[in-house]
């Protein structure tokens, strides 16, 4: 199995609290792995770990085989590792084209010329509208994205993940405060990821965690709780009883 990421006895203490404590994780290439937990578990903290946001006060977190730790979030992006957030980080004044056109030169390291006129970067161009239809984005393209719908603006940041050819993909609750009406599309796109991007799920609404997984990591408390396939964890009453409340 190639290992796509991996945490090694990662700690992570704000004062007196432990946030994260002790984890180790691997995700193998390729894979779609859920974290799951109640309120509290600390999967946003291991997030936020993971992507350089935070420093850990120990432990390892390898990305493709390379020893990222020490690494600056823009760095671990330039490596192949972007993510999504609970709260949408958009420019409410781009549209969506703007958005990606920016994301791509970027990647490609001509970020200077984002500011030039679009139709002077025709492969850019055609790459980012390629990519907005894909999302189902193609008939607001032009639109500034603040006012586009809530569904829109979360499938938006996800095409501006995958608009930097990561290698691992964090979603951070993906579907969360999107309405009902527009749930489908964001479940749909987060279904149909490439299979060549490893992705890593956080979310609270237990069908698409099901539908999605290929294998699940429960934290309890910022530890790893257990781990397993799908039908382990969808079986485990330890599982049932914390989201029931339960002293598991």
């Amino acid at each position: 199995m190639t290992v796509a990421l991996e945490t090694r006895n990662l700690v992570k203490r704000f004062g007196g609290f432990l946030a994260t404590n002790d984890v180790s994780l691997s995700v193998r290439q390729g894979a779609r792995h859920a974290l799951i937990g109640p309120n509290g578990a600390g999967k946003t903290t291991l997030i936020n770990l993971l992507t350089g946001v935070l420093k850990p006060n120990s432990g390892q977190i390898i990305l493709g085989g390379e020893d990222i730790t020490a690494l600056p979030a823009h760095r671990r992006v330039r490596k192949g590792l972007a993510r999504t957030f609970q709260i949408n980080q958009l420019f409410g004044e781009f549209t969506p084209l703007e958005s990606v056109v920016l994301a791509i030169n970027e990647r490609e390291k001509i970020g200077g010329l984002a500011w030039a006129p679009l139709v002077a970067h025709t492969k850019v161009v055609e790459e980012a509208a390629a990519l907005l239809q894909r999302f189902g984005l193609a008939d607001v393209m032009g639109e500034r994205t603040v006012v586009l719908p809530y569904g829109k603006q979360r499938l938006l940041e996800i095409a501006l993940a995958i608009a930097s050819k990561p290698r691992v993909l964090l979603l951070d609750e993906p579907a969360a405060g999107v309405p009902e009406e527009e749930r489908h599309e964001v479940l749909a796109i987060v279904r149909d990821l490439p299979a060549d991007v490893t992705v890593i799920l956080i979310e609270h609404d237990m069908d698409l965690v099901f539908s999605f997984a290929d294998r699940i990591s429960v934290l309890v408390a910022g530890a790893l709780f257990t781990e397993g396939s799908v039908s382990e964890i969808s079986a485990d009453p330890r599982v049932k009883a914390i989201y029931l409340g339960e002293d598991a």
